[in-house]
């Protein structure tokens, strides 16, 4: 069991450091003008070919208008402005 624990610190104290090494900013190099960081130079790996998609249509409709007027039946409001009544200010508000 401590060799697997031996294994694993030893694993994740690599994985920090290459994660160190990663974040330190660095100039900017395409793998085929030197490498990433400490110089190590891989070709991307392509996982699947290139997938292509549908030409967008030639014509672009306007979205259909999508409103609901306010019913009949709904009361106005109104600005009611500043004012006093019975000795105390009233700020102006909506009715």
């Amino acid at each position: 069991m401590s060799v697997l624990k031996r294994i694993g610190t030893v694993g994740a104290v690599a994985s920090l450091a290459l994660a160190g090494m990663m974040a330190m900013p660095h100039q900017a190099k395409a793998w085929w003008h030197g490498g990433w960081g400490v110089g190590v130079v891989l070709p991307p790996v392509v996982i699947a070919p290139p997938v292509y998609a549908p030409p967008p249509p030639v014509v672009y409709a306007p979205p259909p208008v999508a409103y609901a007027p306010a019913p009949y039946y709904a009361p106005r409001r109104v600005w009611i402005p500043p004012h006093w009544r019975g000795g105390y200010w009233v700020p102006g508000h909506w009715s």
